[in-house]
Parts: C-alpha cells; structure tokens; sequence
C-alpha cells in the first residue's frame, strides 16, 4: 500500500518549524511599514484620510476616516504585526482608533503651534523611538518654530507615551520636557541606532553655527546634549536631512545658499567626519534627501530637479547625474503644480518623493540601487485617492542591529545565536494559496534573491528582494501543487514550501 501524506500537513509542520525562530529576528517587524497622511477629512472628497501600506511587501493604498490631519509634520509607530499604535502631526498625539489619546494634546507650546493646531508644516519636527529595553514605552521627539521672525526653534522636547495605560490604547506620562534650550535650526531631528544595536543617537542642528546637538538613549534615559562643530554654517533653513539605511553616512540639504552636505558617520561614537559640502547649481530651494537601500546612493529632490550622487565614487560631486527635471505637470489642476519635495525610502525598497503642494500625486524612484537613469524615476507614478501634503512619516531605520564584532559590540545581541537559527525566520501566508501569497523575513542589509521551484527543480519565478524590506508578495501563474520557495541573501538562504490550491 502506497501512503501519501497531505501535503498541506507538510507545510503546517514547516511552519512550525521556522515559526520556533520568529521572535528572535522578527521582533521589529512592522514598526515603520503604515504610512498615513490625508487631511481636512470633514471636507467632501478628495478631501479626507489616505493610507499607503506595505506590509504585504507592495504598496497598497486605502481611504480611511480620521479627524486628525497630516500636514509636513508627520510620524507613526506601529506594533510588530504592522497594527497602528499611535500618531502625530505635531499639534497632538491620535491613538489607534484616531481620538486624541490620554494626556495627548498640547505638544510644542507656541504661538506657531497655535496658528496651526491642524498640524505643523515642518519637515522632520516629530520622530518616535522604542525605548529600549522597555516594552510598550515610546520615546517622541519634537519641535516647533518658537521664533516666527529668526525661523528657529528654541527647544528640542521629549514626551513618553506608555501603550499600557487607556486600555492599552496608550497614554502620555510626561510632556514637552525641554531636551535642549537654544537656538535651532527648525525640524530636522532624525536618530540612528548605536553600534551596540540597542541604544539610540538622536541629532538635531544649533542655528548660525555648524554646531550638531547630539543625544543617546539608553534603557536608562536620555543623555547629553553633546555638541560636535563640523561642516558649514547652517542658517535658518528648512529642507531634509536622513542617514542611509546601515548608519555609515548622513546627508543634510537646504538648497538656498548651503545646498548638500555628506558626512561619514561612526555609529560607535556619535560622531561625524570627512564632510563633503557640493553646491548644486540651480536656483531651487527646499526639497530633501534619501539614500539607497544599499546606502551608496544619495537622491536630492531641489524642486524642479531630482539629482543622483554616488555616495563611493573618488569625486562625489562629479558623480552627480541629473535623472529629473520637472515635465509640468499639476494634480488635480494649476497651479497645483507636482514638484519635487522631502523624500523618504519605503520598506519596498523604492524610494517616494511629495511634491511641495497638497496634490493626488506621489514621485517614485523605483530602482534606487541603479546607477544613473537606470534608477527608473517616475514623476507623478502614484496616483493617490485623496490630497496628499508632503506628509512623509519621519521614520529611522528600526530594524539596523549592532556593528557585529566591533568595539562597540557590547552587548553580544547576535553572540551564541546559532547561524542556523539567523537563516530562518520566513514564513509565507495564506498558505495553501491560490497563487497569491506574501513571505515574511528578516530584515537584511544587502539585496537578496528569490527563487520559486516546483517538486522536480524546475524555476517558475525570480525576483529581487530590496535590501532592508520585510515583505515581498508573490504571483503565480502555476497549476496546483506545491514550491518551493527560496530567499538568499548573500551565503545564507532560507525556504519554505507554499500549497497552491486549484
């Protein structure tokens, strides 16, 4: 007698297999993967809520009711399964259902604040951090403009939320404690994870100087400021500054006057080197900064111009390719006109570029890692349901861990975890499928590959896999039955079988 086992049973036990490794690389899964923005959601449409969401690994793009509205300050958090946690637009703070949470109004008391309790027009003013090694409690970041006529902001200020409190709908514990009182370039804060993989720097920009403030947090608290004068003199500005995904390189650009600059980063230390300052020769102002998923590539969207930089080349500045100039277009009509605005890499490894005015339009560069017009930047490529107001979430790289064998390693967060054991950690649902799944993995510094097999070896599909994602949704046209699916990133590899079902 012949006996057959049920091939969905063998899936079900290779689940469970990889999901006995889920919590030790997959703890931070989410976190950054909902983006929200949308706003004036009393306003017939296209007024009103739009999501952009990638936890199945493609952007998907919904409409939603909410009473909060998302101007140029913006940032979110979310749980590991990608549930929303909270919100902010710099005004107050919106729990997960979008009422204002416990405790949560009042942010960056100012006259300015109060002109525009709608939500704030500045680029990077909010930015939400875990604390580490404290379950459920947030750290939030945040400024204002506290001198309309200097342009600056007089205090970095720091407020806790606790997701354990209103039913766990989250409430704020402490508020608008003043981090740092001195003159500051407006928005701009942005943090990176320190070498140990745990802790946090934090940075923001003293006006008139070439002063860095610089904070760490620690389970303990929040240290500092400490200050590190470097580069340029950076008067009142706007515009947009980032690290690049693996934390080696920071960028800051304003393009009236002080343009780009791109500093090499020591995630051990804290500290910047080896400025390179590149006047751009354009008369544009405004705009912003992202790198590539593989960091060596740095876009700066100037208004009417996107330009490429290879951040590794002998000369930076001549590397520069111009891969944008704008082609006139307007969403819905003049003069809402779709330039080029703050940017901000996605977890689908493309980057995303708003366009200075409330417009129905997004900028896509969808093959950043690609030298030149290789890059394939397409202007206006999404198209959004509602207005949409430069409301880019300001979110770091959550998923960067430790500098693996450095001085700074001292925490052993990968030490004893068997190779093996790093490997895994994929998993695949629906499954059984009729075809259309998404895989699950570990965030990965370097682009990976996947490879879908039948039983008998034969390729049926591969497609890249953007560095630093977590998601990749797979199609198959395929008859029924079951494949093998592959991820290689590098030497390491992992798979899982998927049931297609007719």
């Amino acid at each position: 007698m012949n006996c057959r086992m049920n091939p969905s049973i063998v899936v079900q036990a290779g689940l469970v297999l990889l999901s006995c490794y889920l919590p030790i690389r997959l703890s931070a899964q989410g976190l950054s993967n909902l983006w929200l923005g949308g706003f004036e959601d009393e306003s017939p449409p296209p007024w009103g809520g739009v999501d952009l969401n990638f936890m199945s690994g493609s952007l998907i793009i919904t409409t939603v009711t909410r009473t909060m509205d998302y101007k140029r300050t913006n940032a979110n958090i979310t749980d590991a399964s990608g549930n929303l946690l909270f919100s902010t637009n710099g005004a107050y703070i919106a729990n997960a259902t979008g009422d204002t949470m416990y405790n949560g109004t009042g942010l960056n008391p100012s006259i300015y604040t109060s002109n525009y309790l709608e939500g704030l027009h500045i680029s990077q003013a909010c930015l939400i951090l875990t604390k580490p090694d404290a379950p459920g409690i947030y750290h939030l970041f945040h400024g204002t403009i506290d001198d309309q006529i200097g342009q600056f902001a007089q205090y970095l200020y720091l407020t806790t939320i606790d997701m354990s409190l209103d039913g766990t709908l989250g409430g704020v514990v402490s508020k608008n404690q003043a981090l740092i009182a001195d003159m500051l370039n407006v928005g701009k804060i942005t943090a990176v994870r320190h070498a140990n993989g745990r802790d946090w720097w934090v940075f923001c920009h003293k006006q008139n100087t070439n002063i860095f403030y610089r904070l760490l947090v620690t389970p303990d608290g929040v240290s500092g400021p400490d200050q590190q004068a470097i580069g340029i003199a950076r008067y009142a500005d706007i515009g947009q500054v980032c690290f690049s995904p693996d934390g080696s390189k920071f960028a800051y650009y304003w393009g009236e006057g002080e343009d780009l600059e791109i500093f090499d980063f020591d995630r051990c230390t804290g500290l910047f080197a080896d400025p390179v300052h590149i006047l751009i020769d354009d008369d544009n102002s405004m705009g912003g900064v992202a790198f590539s998923p593989n960091s060596r590539f740095l876009y700066v969207s100037s208004v009417e111009d996107v330009y490429q930089y290879d951040t590794e080349a002998p000369d930076i500045t001549a590397s520069m390719v111009h891969i944008a100039h704008w082609d006139g277009f307007y969403s819905p009509s003049p003069p809402f006109a779709t330039l080029f605005d703050i940017a901000q890499l996605a977890p689908d490894g493309k980057i995303y570029i708003g366009t200075g005015n409330g417009t129905q339009h997004l900028h896509v560069i969808h093959d950043p890692d690609e030298t030149g017009l290789a890059c394939n930047i397409e202007q206006h490529g999404i198209a959004l349901p509602k207005y949409f107001m430069n409301s880019l979430p300001n979110h770091p790289n959550y998923h960067l861990g430790p500098v693996d064998g450095s001085v700074c390693d001292s925490l052993g967060i990968n030490v004893g975890v068997p190779e093996e054991v790093l490997r895994l950690g994929v998993q695949a649902y629906p499954n059984p499928n009729a075809g259309n799944f998404t895989l699950s993995y570990p965030a990965q510094n370097v682009v990976g590959e996947l490879e879908v097999r039948d039983l008998s070896g034969r390729l049926e599909l591969r497609e890249r896999i953007p560095q630093w994602s977590q998601m990749h949704r797979v199609v198959l046209h395929e008859a029924a039955g079951m494949y093998q699916c592959r991820l290689t990133w590098g030497a390491h590899s992992a798979a899982v079988r998927v049931l297609i079902e007719p």
